[in-house]
């Protein structure tokens, strides 16, 4: 299929976005085929809106680092997990697709382990999905999460880290991961902000012996 919707239109400053109206789920396909392999820009869909978010190096710092601080916290408890990125999430049924800023499985890992391709008619969407706000509100990307039955999402913006779980098909903030109940996750974003000068890998060691020392607390 042609994209009938000009390219041109749709070029995104970093740290910026646009939202394109009526854009029948054919063209979502077929922005995604050509967006998809440029890495330059995340996509979300939801009843004909379509949003381009074109990441800040600032946006792009934290997916980072907190992806990795996930990583560490399941490796230092010994949890198995898989790490899909921004890989993109769709259900045509639902009408609704987007590209996480992170996305991972823990408690459906046996399930899906070593799989390279997905159908979330038949296979479970990722346990968590991180959201960057930077620049823009994920809270928009709310109704979409919960058409795709993600059962857990953090989002950071401002120096702060909130969880919020998927109950009743609504998203409501709690305090407590339900993947990693033994830690405070609020604090993440005070150990990163401690260590950011520091470099990569004191952070690492230190977001390692945080986890160690919530344990023994616990």
């Amino acid at each position: 299929m042609v994209v009938q919707i000009p390219l041109q239109r749709i070029q995104v400053p970093p740290g910026q976005r646009v939202v394109l109206r009526d854009v029948s789920w054919e063209e979502f396909e077929a922005i995604l085929q050509e967006l998809g392999d440029r890495g330059i820009a995340r996509v979300a869909y939801y009843d004909g809106l379509l949003e381009i978010m074109s990441p800040s190096p600032e946006h792009e710092y934290f997916k980072q680092t907190i992806s990795i601080a996930i990583e560490d916290m399941a490796e230092t408890l010994e949890l198995d997990y898989e790490s899909y990125g921004s890989a993109t999430w769709r259900r045509q049924a639902k009408q609704v697709g987007l590209e996480p800023d992170n996305c991972f499985y823990f408690q459906n890992e046996a399930r899906v382990r070593g799989k390279l391709q997905f159908d979330l008619n038949q296979d479970p969407p990722p346990d968590l999905a991180l959201e960057i706000d930077v620049t823009n509100q994920s809270l928009t990307r709310f109704p979409i999460y919960a058409r795709l039955g993600v059962p857990e999402l953090w989002c950071y913006d401002a120096g702060t880290l909130k969880i919020y779980r998927l109950q009743q098909e609504e998203y409501s903030e709690v305090q407590q991961s339900q993947i990693f109940p033994q830690l405070n996750i609020s604090e993440l974003p005070q150990l990163i902000e401690a260590n950011r000068a520091d470099g990569r890998l004191a952070l690492r060691r230190s977001l390692r012996a945080w986890v160690k020392a919530q344990i023994k607390q616990a």
